[in-house]
């Protein structure tokens, strides 16, 4: 069985370390086995394409390149900074993640 991972898909994070440090995004994909992320706009990698019928010029596109989630933290929806995750029972007794720093339930 997998860890549970403290970001999921559709999650606006901070990146805290690295070339893209201090950049926010929201997660495009999260890659359970290799315990990356896809963040949109962050960790642009080139890539070098022939001509082909998806990109009839070519040439370098720059992509997402996945970055570990280690280096994420989920941004607080009350504040917009990052902040640390917590699991508890709302009021109707379902597990959900809130928002250490605030103590707001993140959707």
């Amino acid at each position: 069985m997998q860890k549970k991972l403290h970001i999921k898909k559709g999650d606006t994070v901070m990146v805290t370390a690295g070339n893209s440090k201090g950049q926010q995004g929201r997660v495009l994909e999260v890659l359970r086995t290799k315990n990356r992320a896809i963040v949109e706009g962050v960790n642009m990698a080139s890539k070098h394409t022939k001509p082909n019928t998806d990109t009839p010029q070519g040439g370098i596109l720059k992509t997402e390149a996945p970055i570990h989630i280690s280096n994420l933290m989920l941004v607080d929806p009350s504040d917009g900074k990052p902040t640390k995750i917590g699991r508890r029972l709302n009021n109707k007794g379902k597990l959900v993640r809130f928002a250490k720093k605030s103590g707001e339930e993140i959707k």
